[in-house]
């Protein structure tokens, strides 16, 4: 195979694991950020780092998924270093797209009001287990890709988050009885 060849399939993958992947980074980033336009931004960040490193990434130390949510990770991580503040949603920038739900505005509310309570409930959750929550709901990690990415036992990744998940479902529950 020649070089010119070599490059056209190496794009014509990436191309492939573009359209696979970014639905999930997005979702990953947006869990994290919970602002449409810096998701926007950093989901492009992220795929660009991708694009230009993608000749070091090698199949035999790390699968694509794993690869790309490191390169996600750390972008959200470089975010919030500049950004200089803690990963918490705000309540005040959370930016709720009712415009586009197809639900009746009474529907439409009730959702809105129940998305401001998840969030206000994930902020309250420390950094690794929304860290956590993220991967598994936003990206649709399993629990071995989770433990791989952030250097922790498979099983310990399942405790943590089913520990995250009921912090999360007592939260909600308290902030609808209360």
């Amino acid at each position: 195979m020649s070089a010119a060849q070599e490059v056209e399939s190496a794009r014509d993958i990436f191309a492939e694991l573009y359209e696979e992947f970014l639905p999930k980074v997005f979702r990953y980033v947006r869990y994290r950020v919970n602002n449409p336009q810096v998701t926007e931004d950093l989901t492009s960040t992220v795929f660009e780092k991708a694009l230009t490193s993608f000749e070091k990434f090698s199949r035999d130390k790390a699968s694509f998924s794993t690869w790309i949510f490191a390169i996600a990770r750390n972008v959200v991580i470089d975010h919030y270093r500049v950004q200089g503040r803690r990963r918490t949603v705000s309540l005040e920038e959370a930016e709720i797209e009712v415009a586009s739900n197809e639900l009746p505005p009474d529907e439409a509310l009730v959702s809105m009001e129940e998305r401001e309570k998840l969030h206000a409930c994930v902020s309250r959750l420390s950094d690794e287990e929304q860290e956590i929550i993220s991967l598994k709901f936003g990206s649709e990690l399993n629990n071995r890709q989770i433990a791989k990415m952030l250097g922790l036992s498979e099983s310990n990744v399942g405790t943590k988050l089913c520990r995250a998940v009921r912090k999360l479902r007592d939260s909600f529950q308290e902030t609808e009885n209360g």
